[in-house]
């Protein structure tokens, strides 16, 4: 074993750490869901990365939050009347959504160290969780800077939906990144990809990550809460108001009709293309990795048309969500699976 390999042990543990991550990252990409679909994102007014921690204790503190509140938009064009008991439930949201990053960040900065400690960050590893980490505190400023288009001088009553979007994007990035992390850590290996295997997966994990940046933006406009008929649109193939006059090419931002359309089109790209997929390469070492992926995207497509038709309830909305990073996931795996092994490996016992 050579001075800066990995052992199967501090492998072990690395991963451990890695799949915590990924869950509590899992976690708060459903809770912010959540916040979302409940309108509370705009409830707690300010970022304070450290005494924000502490929720209001008492009463006064309460009405101070509460009188903090009523001076946003959201309140004065939607939650005009709001009670202290109303305002509680949506702070409850987004104080959790945000106590949730904190504690990733605390989770994230005591395992690296104690793996520093113990000379397990060889072979470059070191350089790999601090990007994670990095990206873990960018995560933190670009959720401000999403709350913020909400804030101040704006008519908006929500989060800019592009924000979102990114906010969620990046979120989703660094799921991906620590599952490639786990499994470039794992034993298992990798597969020749036959033929152009490879660029087919890679094009897959894109058109996913696409896919999921569109369900984003379609969130953020509540876009799911309208034109709840399928297959057409209000009765029409490609709705009228596809690009609005007042929005222009803003529309495929802030449009409700253009984000749900653009959402539809790209899930029955990704559909077809994941069937097609998995047909082809029914026969080969990777065949296991397409077929799932393809029931996913199937299952995926099937509960967000029973969703839209039900005009998203919050329960459905979140599933469709939850399962969406699912299906993610299930493609990074793919693509791992056909791709050039990389190091650091564990070393043999």
């Amino acid at each position: 074993m050579t001075a800066n390999a990995i052992s199967p042990v501090a492998a072990r543990w690395i991963r451990a750490w890695l799949v915590l991550i990924g869950l509590l990252v899992y976690a708060t990409i459903l809770v912010g869901g959540a916040t979302r679909l409940t309108d509370s994102g705009l409830s707690v007014t300010e970022w304070r990365p450290v005494t924000g921690a502490l929720p209001p204790m008492d009463a006064a503190s309460w009405a101070e939050e509460f009188e903090k509140y009523r001076s946003t938009t959201q309140y004065a064009l939607q939650n005009q009347g709001m009670s202290l008991s109303e305002f509680q439930f949506i702070y409850w949201w987004e104080w959790g959504h945000r106590q949730l990053g904190r504690f990733i960040g605390f989770v994230a900065a005591v395992g690296f160290a104690a793996f520093a400690i113990r000379g397990w960050l060889g072979n470059g590893l070191a350089w790999k969780l601090l990007g994670l980490i990095a990206l873990g505190g960018l995560q933190g400023a670009i959720g401000w800077w999403m709350v913020s288009s909400g804030m101040g001088d704006t008519t908006r009553v929500s989060v800019a939906p592009y924000r979102l979007m990114t906010h969620f994007s990046l979120a989703l990035l660094i799921l991906c990144f620590t599952t490639w992390l786990w499994l470039s850590l794992g034993d298992r290996p990798r597969e020749a990809a036959p033929g152009r295997a490879r660029c087919v997966a890679v094009a897959l994990l894109a058109l996913v990550f696409v896919q999921m940046a569109a369900g984003a933006l379609v969130a953020g406009l509540d876009a799911g809460r309208t034109y709840n008929d399928w297959p057409l649109m209000a009765g029409e193939l490609i709705p009228s108001h596809y690009i609005q006059a007042d929005l222009g090419i803003r529309s495929f931002f802030e449009g409700r009709a253009t984000t749900q359309f653009n959402h539809r089109i790209l899930a029955y790209t990704l559909l077809a293309t994941s069937l097609a997929a998995a047909w082809r390469y029914r026969a080969t070492a990777l065949s296991r990795e397409f077929n799932a992926l393809a029931i996913l995207v199937t299952a995926q497509a099937l509960w967000g048309i029973h969703t839209l038709l039900n005009a998203a309830p919050l329960y459905q909305a979140l599933l469709h969500q939850a399962l969406g990073v699912i299906v993610t996931l299930a493609a990074v795996h793919l693509v791992w699976r056909a791709s050039t092994p990389i190091h650091p490996q564990p070393a043999p016992a």
